[in-house]
């Protein structure tokens, strides 16, 4: 639930009128993909506070009963429709002459795999790229697609950034949104690798992308803040990342919610100045 925090930033650039011509997210980035495009800031938020209320989100026994540690086929498939708890705006999204890209794993063939507007035509096709895109290892299940089981893009070849998808689309200049601080680098996985070949043993790419994992999200790092020095890319750092990704709690998601709002308060002149300069 990281991505409670940067949601209030997502709001914040909705709410300013702020807009791009191209977004692209993967995990919880692809939700926030889905509500910036349609020019919702009350689903930013309520995407990840108001879910956190909800008693079907997830937790232990959902885990148990395989349906995951958060229930993403309830999430997904049963929130955003019409007298739901999170209405989208199909309309407005469909409409919209934004570009987007949003990423996920294939469990198959171990690569990245991103959908655009090209592949999606229906609502529920882009929920369900959504839930594909956000499914983590482990803790939920894979989502099927066509035959093909998919993951959390996150553990793709970018450890969880759409740059490569942004650049192979022609941009140069980047707003790349963070959930970890300034500084931050993965460590190499405590878990003995047999431990992930032998949960991941009929799908073994996928316990590979989980043990190469921290080489390519630093990576990525690294070319981000290069990006960043040559000033054609905004960094948003987290000043403090007060949550976990796995954190249900309803009241610690809304005080993440509102430290994330009040750093995107202060942060955004400097994320216009450097879009419009």
């Amino acid at each position: 639930m990281r991505g409670t925090y940067t949601a209030a930033l997502v709001a914040e650039m909705i709410d300013a009128g702020i807009d791009f011509p191209w977004v692209g997210g993967i995990s919880a980035g692809a939700t926030h993909t889905c509500n910036f495009v349609s020019r919702d800031a009350w689903r930013a938020r309520a995407a990840f506070v108001e879910l956190a209320k909800d008693p079907n989100l997830g937790g232990p026994i959902s885990f148990v009963r395989g349906r995951g540690y958060f229930n993403s086929e309830y999430i997904y498939q049963h929130t955003s429709g019409p007298g739901e708890l999170l209405p989208f705006d199909w309309d407005t999204f469909n409409a919209s002459a934004t570009q987007f890209k949003i990423g996920s794993f294939n469990c198959e063939t171990g690569q990245t795999v991103y959908w655009g507007r090209e592949d999606i035509s229906t609502q529920e096709e882009l929920v369900t790229y959504c839930q594909a895109s956000s499914s983590m290892p482990i803790i939920m299940p894979p989502v099927g697609l066509n035959g093909v089981a998919y993951l959390d893009g996150a553990i793709g070849d970018t450890g969880g950034f759409a740059i490569d998808a942004a650049e192979a689309d022609g941009y140069e200049r980047f707003v790349v949104v963070m959930t970890r601080k300034r500084g931050y680098r993965k460590s190499p996985s405590k878990i003995p690798p047999a431990i992930y070949k032998g949960i991941f043993r009929k799908h073994p790419a996928v316990a590979e992308a989980l043990l190469n994992r921290p080489k390519k999200y630093n990576d990525s790092l690294d070319r981000l803040e290069s990006l960043e020095a040559e000033g054609r890319a905004y960094l948003y750092y987290p000043d403090e990342m007060p949550i976990s990704n796995g954190e249900r709690k309803a009241v610690s998601v809304q005080a993440a919610y509102e430290e994330g709002l009040q750093q995107a308060k202060r942060d955004l002149p400097k994320i216009m100045d450097f879009i419009y300069t």
